[in-house]
Protein backbone atom coordinates (compact mmCIF):
# COMPACT_ATOMS: atom_id res chain seq x y z
CA UNK A 1 0.00 0.00 0.00
CA UNK A 2 0.94 3.84 -1.05
CA UNK A 3 -0.44 6.42 1.37
CA UNK A 4 -0.05 9.30 -1.58
CA UNK A 5 -2.43 6.78 -3.64
CA UNK A 6 -4.97 5.86 -0.63
CA UNK A 7 -5.26 9.33 0.24
CA UNK A 8 -6.00 10.55 -3.02
CA UNK A 9 -8.66 8.00 -3.77
CA UNK A 10 -9.96 8.13 0.00
CA UNK A 11 -9.66 11.07 1.63
CA UNK A 12 -8.70 14.11 -0.65
CA UNK A 13 -10.08 16.39 1.59
CA UNK A 14 -7.07 16.78 3.60
CA UNK A 15 -4.34 18.66 2.83
CA UNK A 16 -1.04 16.75 3.45
CA UNK A 17 3.29 16.89 3.04
CA UNK A 18 4.54 12.84 2.18
CA UNK A 19 8.44 12.65 2.09
CA UNK A 20 10.46 9.69 1.71
CA UNK A 21 7.29 7.49 0.59
CA UNK A 22 7.53 3.85 1.58
CA UNK A 23 4.98 1.23 1.06
CA UNK A 24 4.13 -0.17 3.63
CA UNK A 25 1.32 -3.93 4.15
CA UNK A 26 -0.88 -2.34 6.92
CA UNK A 27 -1.70 -0.34 9.60
CA UNK A 28 -1.23 -0.38 13.18
CA UNK A 29 -0.33 1.27 16.47
CA UNK A 30 3.17 1.96 16.81
CA UNK A 31 4.43 -0.94 19.47
CA UNK A 32 2.28 -3.20 17.61
CA UNK A 33 3.18 -6.59 16.44
CA UNK A 34 1.51 -6.41 12.48
CA UNK A 35 3.90 -9.67 11.32
CA UNK A 36 4.76 -6.95 8.90
CA UNK A 37 5.94 -3.65 7.52
CA UNK A 38 3.20 -1.20 8.91
CA UNK A 39 2.32 2.46 8.40
CA UNK A 40 1.30 4.08 12.48
CA UNK A 41 0.95 7.49 13.32
CA UNK A 42 3.48 9.28 16.39
CA UNK A 43 1.78 12.65 17.67
CA UNK A 44 3.75 13.03 20.89
CA UNK A 45 7.23 12.98 21.76
CA UNK A 46 6.72 10.08 23.98
CA UNK A 47 7.00 7.76 20.69
CA UNK A 48 9.58 9.31 18.51
CA UNK A 49 12.45 7.57 20.01
CA UNK A 50 13.07 3.92 19.99
CA UNK A 51 10.44 3.14 16.58
CA UNK A 52 10.29 -0.05 16.06
CA UNK A 53 11.88 -1.37 12.41
CA UNK A 54 8.62 -2.72 11.22
CA UNK A 55 7.54 0.74 11.34
CA UNK A 56 8.06 2.07 7.70
CA UNK A 57 5.56 4.97 7.44
CA UNK A 58 4.43 7.48 9.72
CA UNK A 59 1.57 10.11 10.23
CA UNK A 60 3.24 12.87 11.98
CA UNK A 61 3.68 16.38 13.17
CA UNK A 62 6.23 19.01 11.31
CA UNK A 63 8.16 18.79 14.50
CA UNK A 64 8.89 15.09 14.56
CA UNK A 65 9.62 14.78 10.92
CA UNK A 66 13.72 15.07 10.40
CA UNK A 67 14.13 13.00 12.75
CA UNK A 68 12.19 9.86 11.62
CA UNK A 69 13.08 11.19 7.98
CA UNK A 70 17.06 10.59 9.30
CA UNK A 71 15.80 7.27 10.52
CA UNK A 72 15.19 5.96 6.70
CA UNK A 73 11.13 6.48 7.65
CA UNK A 74 8.51 7.87 5.31
CA UNK A 75 6.60 10.65 6.46
CA UNK A 76 2.93 11.99 6.21
CA UNK A 77 3.15 15.51 7.57
CA UNK A 78 0.07 16.62 8.74
CA UNK A 79 -1.70 18.63 11.58
CA UNK A 80 -3.59 15.37 13.13
CA UNK A 81 -1.97 12.77 12.98
CA UNK A 82 -3.81 10.37 15.05
CA UNK A 83 -7.44 11.83 13.31
CA UNK A 84 -5.53 11.35 9.70
CA UNK A 85 -5.01 7.68 10.89
CA UNK A 86 -8.27 6.63 12.02
CA UNK A 87 -9.84 8.14 9.01
CA UNK A 88 -7.67 6.06 6.71
CA UNK A 89 -8.60 2.96 8.31
CA UNK A 90 -12.35 3.44 8.30
CA UNK A 91 -11.80 4.21 4.64
CA UNK A 92 -10.05 0.65 3.28
CA UNK A 93 -11.91 -1.19 6.73
CA UNK A 94 -14.04 -3.07 3.90
CA UNK A 95 -11.45 -3.21 1.12
CA UNK A 96 -10.16 -6.54 0.28
CA UNK A 97 -6.72 -5.40 0.07
CA UNK A 98 -6.93 -4.60 3.86
CA UNK A 99 -9.86 -6.90 5.48
CA UNK A 100 -9.90 -10.44 6.15
CA UNK A 101 -11.22 -12.91 3.49
CA UNK A 102 -14.80 -13.77 3.47
CA UNK A 103 -15.61 -17.45 4.06
CA UNK A 104 -18.72 -19.64 4.94
CA UNK A 105 -18.85 -20.33 8.63
CA UNK A 106 -17.87 -23.40 9.87
CA UNK A 107 -19.29 -25.73 12.50
CA UNK A 108 -17.61 -28.49 13.65
CA UNK A 109 -19.58 -32.08 15.18
CA UNK A 110 -21.26 -32.43 18.26
CA UNK A 111 -22.66 -28.93 19.01
CA UNK A 112 -25.14 -27.63 20.38
CA UNK A 113 -26.65 -24.34 19.32
CA UNK A 114 -29.81 -22.75 20.73
CA UNK A 115 -31.99 -21.93 18.60
CA UNK A 116 -32.18 -18.28 19.93
CA UNK A 117 -28.32 -17.76 19.15
CA UNK A 118 -27.43 -15.24 16.59
CA UNK A 119 -24.47 -17.08 14.48
CA UNK A 120 -22.77 -14.95 11.76
CA UNK A 121 -23.55 -16.94 8.28
CA UNK A 122 -19.84 -16.05 7.67
CA UNK A 123 -16.15 -16.06 8.75
CA UNK A 124 -17.36 -17.66 12.11
CA UNK A 125 -15.55 -21.33 13.01
CA UNK A 126 -17.02 -23.11 15.53
CA UNK A 127 -15.16 -26.39 16.78
CA UNK A 128 -16.43 -29.84 18.04
CA UNK A 129 -18.93 -30.60 21.05
CA UNK A 130 -18.93 -26.78 21.09
CA UNK A 131 -22.10 -25.76 23.72
CA UNK A 132 -23.76 -22.24 22.76
CA UNK A 133 -27.19 -21.22 24.83
CA UNK A 134 -29.87 -19.13 24.24
CA UNK A 135 -29.12 -15.10 23.15
CA UNK A 136 -25.47 -15.68 22.13
CA UNK A 137 -24.54 -13.20 19.58
CA UNK A 138 -21.38 -14.18 17.67
CA UNK A 139 -20.22 -11.88 14.92
CA UNK A 140 -17.79 -12.14 11.85
CA UNK A 141 -14.28 -13.23 12.77
CA UNK A 142 -14.85 -15.38 15.69
CA UNK A 143 -12.89 -18.55 16.26
CA UNK A 144 -14.46 -20.67 19.10
CA UNK A 145 -12.08 -24.15 20.22
CA UNK A 146 -13.38 -27.73 20.62
CA UNK A 147 -15.09 -28.50 23.97
CA UNK A 148 -16.01 -25.01 24.67
CA UNK A 149 -19.42 -23.83 26.89
CA UNK A 150 -20.74 -20.06 25.87
CA UNK A 151 -23.57 -18.82 28.25
CA UNK A 152 -27.06 -17.64 27.84
CA UNK A 153 -26.54 -13.68 26.73
CA UNK A 154 -22.97 -14.20 25.64
CA UNK A 155 -21.86 -11.33 22.76
CA UNK A 156 -18.27 -12.19 21.02
CA UNK A 157 -16.92 -10.18 18.45
CA UNK A 158 -18.99 -7.19 18.82
CA UNK A 159 -17.39 -3.95 18.14
CA UNK A 160 -15.93 -2.11 21.23
CA UNK A 161 -15.24 1.20 22.92
CA UNK A 162 -13.25 3.07 20.43
CA UNK A 163 -14.18 6.53 19.18
CA UNK A 164 -12.20 9.78 17.57
CA UNK A 165 -13.29 13.29 18.47
CA UNK A 166 -13.31 15.53 15.11
CA UNK A 167 -13.97 19.23 15.51
CA UNK A 168 -17.16 19.06 16.97
CA UNK A 169 -18.42 15.70 16.35
CA UNK A 170 -17.63 12.28 17.33
CA UNK A 171 -16.65 9.23 15.15
CA UNK A 172 -16.24 5.23 15.94
CA UNK A 173 -13.25 3.44 15.16
CA UNK A 174 -14.28 0.33 12.83
CA UNK A 175 -13.21 -2.69 14.30
CA UNK A 176 -12.58 -5.45 11.52
CA UNK A 177 -10.22 -7.79 13.67
CA UNK A 178 -11.32 -11.14 15.85
CA UNK A 179 -11.68 -12.86 18.79
CA UNK A 180 -10.33 -16.30 18.69
CA UNK A 181 -11.41 -18.66 22.19
CA UNK A 182 -9.27 -21.56 22.98
CA UNK A 183 -10.31 -25.40 23.89
CA UNK A 184 -12.24 -25.84 26.70
CA UNK A 185 -13.24 -22.18 27.52
CA UNK A 186 -16.39 -21.23 29.78
CA UNK A 187 -17.97 -18.16 28.93
CA UNK A 188 -20.62 -16.94 31.95
CA UNK A 189 -24.01 -15.55 31.07
CA UNK A 190 -23.80 -11.86 30.04
CA UNK A 191 -20.22 -11.36 29.13
CA UNK A 192 -18.74 -9.48 26.15
CA UNK A 193 -15.82 -10.26 24.39
CA UNK A 194 -15.43 -7.68 21.64
CA UNK A 195 -12.89 -7.86 17.95
CA UNK A 196 -9.86 -6.24 18.03
CA UNK A 197 -9.56 -3.44 16.15
CA UNK A 198 -7.07 -4.10 13.06
CA UNK A 199 -7.18 -6.89 10.60
CA UNK A 200 -3.87 -8.76 11.45
CA UNK A 201 -5.18 -8.80 15.27
CA UNK A 202 -7.66 -11.05 17.49
CA UNK A 203 -8.85 -10.48 21.18
CA UNK A 204 -7.64 -13.65 22.67
CA UNK A 205 -9.45 -15.85 25.39
CA UNK A 206 -6.70 -19.13 25.38
CA UNK A 207 -7.18 -22.87 26.64
CA UNK A 208 -9.19 -23.73 30.24
CA UNK A 209 -9.77 -20.15 30.76
CA UNK A 210 -13.39 -19.41 32.83
CA UNK A 211 -14.47 -16.07 32.68
CA UNK A 212 -17.56 -15.24 34.95
CA UNK A 213 -20.93 -13.79 33.93
CA UNK A 214 -20.89 -9.36 32.96
CA UNK A 215 -17.25 -9.12 32.31
CA UNK A 216 -15.76 -7.04 29.71
CA UNK A 217 -13.42 -7.92 27.17
CA UNK A 218 -11.93 -5.22 25.09
CA UNK A 219 -10.41 -5.69 21.69
CA UNK A 220 -6.86 -6.53 21.31
CA UNK A 221 -6.67 -8.35 25.29
CA UNK A 222 -4.68 -11.66 25.18
CA UNK A 223 -5.71 -13.75 28.28
CA UNK A 224 -3.05 -16.41 28.75
CA UNK A 225 -4.37 -20.33 29.10
CA UNK A 226 -6.18 -21.53 32.84
CA UNK A 227 -6.96 -17.95 33.97
CA UNK A 228 -10.20 -16.79 35.95
CA UNK A 229 -11.94 -13.92 35.59
CA UNK A 230 -14.68 -12.93 38.28
CA UNK A 231 -17.91 -11.75 37.59
CA UNK A 232 -18.39 -7.72 36.50
CA UNK A 233 -14.82 -7.60 35.59
CA UNK A 234 -13.50 -5.49 32.58
CA UNK A 235 -10.02 -5.89 30.85
CA UNK A 236 -8.85 -3.14 29.19
CA UNK A 237 -7.64 -2.93 25.10
CA UNK A 238 -4.63 -4.54 23.92
CA UNK A 239 -3.89 -5.61 28.24
CA UNK A 240 -2.11 -8.79 28.75
CA UNK A 241 -2.84 -11.32 30.82
CA UNK A 242 -0.74 -14.31 31.72
CA UNK A 243 -0.99 -17.69 32.16
CA UNK A 244 -2.70 -19.26 35.83
CA UNK A 245 -4.01 -15.69 36.70
CA UNK A 246 -7.21 -15.06 38.83
CA UNK A 247 -8.69 -11.78 38.37
CA UNK A 248 -11.44 -11.24 41.18
CA UNK A 249 -14.31 -10.23 41.35
CA UNK A 250 -14.95 -6.23 39.89
CA UNK A 251 -11.65 -5.55 38.81
CA UNK A 252 -10.68 -3.29 36.35
CA UNK A 253 -7.45 -3.54 34.42
CA UNK A 254 -6.14 -0.20 32.31
CA UNK A 255 -5.38 -0.68 28.68
CA UNK A 256 -1.74 -1.83 27.65
CA UNK A 257 -0.94 -3.24 30.60
CA UNK A 258 1.06 -6.90 30.83
CA UNK A 259 -0.16 -9.01 34.05
CA UNK A 260 2.48 -11.90 34.29
CA UNK A 261 1.63 -15.58 35.10
CA UNK A 262 0.70 -16.66 37.55
CA UNK A 263 -0.35 -13.22 38.97
CA UNK A 264 -3.35 -11.93 41.50
CA UNK A 265 -5.76 -8.94 41.36
CA UNK A 266 -7.60 -9.03 43.88
CA UNK A 267 -11.56 -7.62 44.26
CA UNK A 268 -12.36 -4.18 43.91
CA UNK A 269 -8.44 -3.70 42.65
CA UNK A 270 -8.23 -0.65 39.49
CA UNK A 271 -4.62 -1.41 37.94
CA UNK A 272 -2.95 0.85 35.90
CA UNK A 273 0.19 -0.75 35.97
CA UNK A 274 1.98 -3.56 35.52
CA UNK A 275 2.09 -6.51 37.06
CA UNK A 276 4.89 -8.96 37.99
CA UNK A 277 5.47 -12.85 37.52
CA UNK A 278 3.71 -14.43 40.61
CA UNK A 279 2.62 -10.56 42.49
CA UNK A 280 -0.76 -10.29 43.99
CA UNK A 281 -1.97 -6.92 43.87
CA UNK A 282 -4.97 -4.68 45.36
CA UNK A 283 -6.48 -1.59 45.80
CA UNK A 284 -7.13 1.38 43.92
CA UNK A 285 -4.98 1.82 42.48
CA UNK A 286 -3.89 -1.43 43.11
CA UNK A 287 -0.32 -2.14 44.70
CA UNK A 288 1.49 -5.25 46.09
CA UNK A 289 -0.89 -6.66 48.38
CA UNK A 290 1.45 -7.34 51.46
CA UNK A 291 2.04 -3.66 51.44
CA UNK A 292 -1.67 -2.73 51.34
CA UNK A 293 -2.45 -4.85 54.05
CA UNK A 294 0.32 -3.31 56.16
CA UNK A 295 -1.08 0.35 55.21
CA UNK A 296 -4.90 -0.91 56.50
CA UNK A 297 -3.26 -2.05 59.65
CA UNK A 298 -1.08 0.93 60.01
CA UNK A 299 -4.22 3.24 59.74
CA UNK A 300 -5.82 1.21 62.07
CA UNK A 301 -3.38 1.67 64.89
Amino acid sequence: MKLSVLLADYLPEFGVTIKNEKEFETLGLVGSKTGGSKCTFIDSADFIENVPDDVVMVFTKEEYADMLLDEGRGVCITESPRLLFFKLHNAISQESFYARETFETQIGTGCSISELASVAETNVKIGNNVVIEEFVVIRENTVIGDNCIIRAGCKLGCPDFEFKREHNTIFGVKHIGGVRIGRNVEVLPNTGINKAIYPWDDTVVDDYCKIDMLCNISHGAKIGSNTMIVALSGIGGRTRVGENCWIGYGCILKNGITVGNNARVNMGSVVSKDVGEGQAVTGNFAIEHKKFIEDLKRRAK
